[in-house]
Order: C-alpha cells, then sequence, then structure tokens
C-alpha cells in the first residue's frame, strides 16, 4: 500500500464542520447510555470489514484504555466462533456487519436478534454508532491516514 494521500489532522483542519457532525454522532451512543465497551466491539468489527486501518488502530488502543478484555479484542473477527461473548455483544456484532454489509440488507432475524437485546432506544443509538464509525471508514481508508503508533509503555521505556 502506498502512503497516505491525507492525513486525520488535515481533515480537522480541511473540514472542521464535518469533523464535527462525525464526531457528535459517534459519541451519541454512549451518552444515552450504552456500554462504551460495547460499542468499541461494533467500532472495531465494521472497520476490520471495511479496511480501515487507521480506525481499527485507534479503536484497538481505546478498546484497551476502558478495559475490553484482549480476548474479545482478538476474537472480534470471528465472533460467531468464539463462546466469549455475550447474547448482547452477538446481536450487536451482527447489527454491526448487517448495517455495514448493506447490500445484504438486515435480516429478519437480525433484526429480531437485535431487538431481543436492546430497546428501541438502544438499537437507535447502537445503529448511529454503527452509521458514524462507516463514515469515519469512508475518510479513513479513502485517505489512508496513517494508524497511530502504540504509546510506549512508561516502563517498558525506563528498561
Amino acid at each position: 500500500m502506498s502512503h497516505a494521500r491525507s492525513e486525520y489532522e488535515d481533515f480537522k483542519k480541511i473540514a472542521p464542520d464535518v469533523f464535527d457532525l462525525v464526531l457528535a454522532l459517534g459519541q451519541l451512543a454512549s451518552k444515552a447510555g450504552l456500554d462504551k465497551q460495547l460499542i468499541e466491539l461494533v467500532k472495531l468489527r465494521a472497520s476490520q470489514i471495511n479496511g480501515c486501518a487507521f480506525c481499527l488502530q485507534h479503536h484497538v488502543l481505546l478498546s484497551e484504555r476502558i478495559g475490553v478484555p484482549v480476548d474479545k479484542l482478538h476474537l472480534v473477527a470471528a465472533w460467531r466462533e468464539a463462546p466469549i461473548f455475550s447474547a448482547r455483544e452477538r446481536a450487536a456484532l451482527a447489527w454491526a456487519e448487517a448495517l455495514t454489509l448493506l447490500p445484504g440488507g438486515v435480516t429478519d432475524e437480525v433484526y429480531a436478534e437485535a431487538k431481543r437485546e436492546f430497546s428501541e432506544t438502544e438499537l437507535t443509538y447502537l445503529t448511529s454508532a454503527i452509521a458514524s464509525i462507516n463514515v469515519w471508514n469512508r475518510f479513513g481508508a479513502a485517505y489512508r491516514w496513517t494508524p497511530a503508533k502504540r504509546p510506549v509503555a512508561a516502563n517498558a521505556a525506563a528498561s
């Protein structure tokens, strides 16, 4: 893959109004009370599907900071085969995949599963988080934003 066409910081300068709107959309789900770890899992899954390295790295690092178990981070790509995910997480991940891969649409089965696990309000806000990450993925993939480097741990730097 060739170098970045533009960077995330450039986007903030070029179109601050667009940046602020997409950022705000992505924050609504947690403000509405949805679990932040759940939101990060769906953002990771959508970013995997869309091939956005910048967003993948960003959400892996964020997930680690908020305490998402490492095993879940490693297994989110194969969540159907990994018993570590709860029914609610599975419903959210299926919903994220259906909304990210829209040509297939949202099946009645996926919708019913999501409705079993989420209230109408929760599902609406979960949808907003998925819509937001899909927008970020479009920008990140189109401009090939450079993924952030993992911060060096303080004890590793002292070695």
